[in-house]
């Protein structure tokens, strides 16, 4: 049998931009996007802090060292500039598989760079 598990999650980062005008996703850097083992175009949750917002939309890379979280297209009228927010990935693993997994969690600081 196949469950759907959490396996990777970047935990408080600030959303740096929020573009109504585009057709849809989150742009994350991607020193973010590598160190929580995402994926381009890979289908995410993301949870507001602020106000309990949660979509679910699809990474694309962002500019490589900018610490840039921009909420695209109608996301942005959910999540603004300055939240807070959990963006998750989830997969499918089997019951064995699941008993050693261990998902890639980043804790990025205030300016969404990783601590060193």
């Amino acid at each position: 049998m196949l469950r759907e598990y959490m396996i990777s999650k970047i935990h408080r980062a600030t959303v740096t931009e929020a573009e109504v005008d585009y057709i849809g996703s989150i742009t994350i850097d991607p020193d973010l996007i590598e160190a929580a083992d995402m994926r381009d175009n890979q289908k995410v949750d993301v949870l507001s802090v602020n106000n309990g917002e949660r979509l679910t939309t699809y990474v694309i890379w962002g500019e490589r060292g900018s610490g840039e979280i921009c909420m695209n297209g109608p996301a942005a009228l959910k999540i603004g500039v300055g939240h807070k927010v959990i963006v998750v990935a989830y997969g499918l693993l089997t019951d064995e598989e699941a008993k050693n997994f261990k998902p890639s969690v980043v804790f990025p600081d205030d300016n969404n760079k990783l601590p060193k």
